[in-house]
C-alpha cells in the first residue's frame, strides 16, 4: 500500500480523461490541418475524378495493378525480402566466419551509403549489360529490398545484442541447445526493441517507394503527377497522393501498435 493516497480524481478528469483529449487534440489538428489545404482553392471534381485510379480501384491499361493497390504490392513484396534479408545479415555480422562477417558487413556498407536512387537505376539500367533485364516494377522491388535489407540488419543486430547475456546462461542452465535458446529466448525477447525501428523502416520505405516513378511505373506518385501534369492542377494531385500515402501509413502504425502489445506482455505493470 503506497505511504501517500492518491488524490481522488475530478469531476472534470473523469470527464475529459488521457483518451477524450487525444481524441480532441487530433480533432483540431486535422481542422487546422484541413484548412491549410482548403485554402489552395482545390479543384475538388479533379480529385474525385482521378481518386478510382489513384487508389488503384482500376487496373492499368496493362491490364496490371496501379495507383495505391501497386505501391502497397511493391512494399508488401519489399517488406518481405528486406526482412529476409536484414535478419541474415544480421546473424552474419553476429557471426564468427570472417567470411561471412565480411560480406554482411561490405553489403550493408555499400547499401547504406549510397542513395536510393542510383540504386534504383543502376539496376534497371545496369542488369540489362549483364544480360539480365528485369522489369521495372522488378527492379523496384529489388532495389527497394536490397537497400532497407541493410538498414534492418542493423536493428536486428541491436536487438539480438539488446538481450541480456544472463537469459542465455539461464536457458543453458536448463540445459536448452543454442538453435532453441535462440528461436525460444533470445529472438522473443529481442522483438520487443526491433518492432519499433523496424515499423519505422517500413514506412519509409512506403514513401520511397515513389521512386520507382523515375521507370515508369503507375504507382501513385506517377499518377499523380501524369494527372497534374495534364490538367495543370499539381496541388490537387499532390496533395491527394500525400494523404493517400498517410493513411497507408497509419496502418503500418497500427500493427505496429498491436505487435508492440503482443510482444511487449511481460513488461506490462499489473495494476
Amino acid at each position: 500500500m503506497s505511504a501517500f493516497p492518491t488524490p481522488p480524481e475530478s469531476r472534470v478528469q473523469r470527464l475529459f480523461g488521457f483518451r477524450t483529449r487525444l481524441y480532441l487534440t487530433w480533432a483540431a489538428l486535422f481542422v487546422l490541418f484541413a484548412s491549410f489545404f482548403l485554402s489552395f482553392d482545390l479543384k475538388f471534381s479533379i480529385i474525385l475524378d482521378k481518386l478510382p485510379n489513384l487508389l488503384g480501384l482500376h487496373l492499368a491499361p496493362n491490364g496490371f495493378l496501379q495507383g495505391a493497390a501497386l505501391t502497397l504490392f511493391l512494399c508488401l513484396c519489399s517488406i518481405v525480402a528486406s526482412s529476409v534479408l536484414g535478419f541474415v545479415t544480421a546473424l552474419g555480422r553476429l557471426s564468427k566466419s570472417a567470411v561471412a562477417f565480411g560480406i554482411a558487413s561490405f553489403y550493408a556498407s555499400f547499401f547504406r551509403g549510397t542513395p536510393l536512387l542510383i540504386q534504383i537505376l543502376l539496376i534497371y539500367l545496369g542488369l540489362p549489360q549483364l544480360g539480365l533485364v528485369p522489369g521495372a516494377i522488378a527492379a523496384g522491388i529489388i532495389a527497394l529490398s536490397l537497400n532497407y535489407g541493410a538498414y534492418l540488419s542493423e536493428i536486428f543486430r541491436a536487438g539480438i545484442l539488446g538481450v541480456p547475456h544472463g537469459q542465455r546462461e539461464a536457458a543453458l542452465a536448463l540445459g536448452m541447445r543454442d538453435s532453441a535458446i535462440f528461436w525460444h529466448v533470445t529472438l522473443p525477447q529481442a522483438m520487443r526493441t526491433i518492432i519499433p525501428p523496424t515499423t519505422n523502416q517500413f514506412i519509409s520505405m512506403l514513401k520511397d517507394s515513389s521512386l520507382i516513378s523515375v521507370m515508369g511505373v503507375w504507382e501513385v506518385m506517377f499518377l499523380a503527377q501524369s494527372y497534374g501534369r495534364s490538367s495543370y492542377r499539381y496541388i490537387e494531385m499532390l496533395t491527394t497522393a500525400a494523404i493517400i500515402y498517410w493513411m497507408l501509413s497509419i496502418g503500418l502504425e497500427l500493427i505496429q501498435a498491436r505487435m508492440e502489445r503482443h510482444y511487449g506482455k511481460g513488461y506490462v505493470r499489473r495494476g
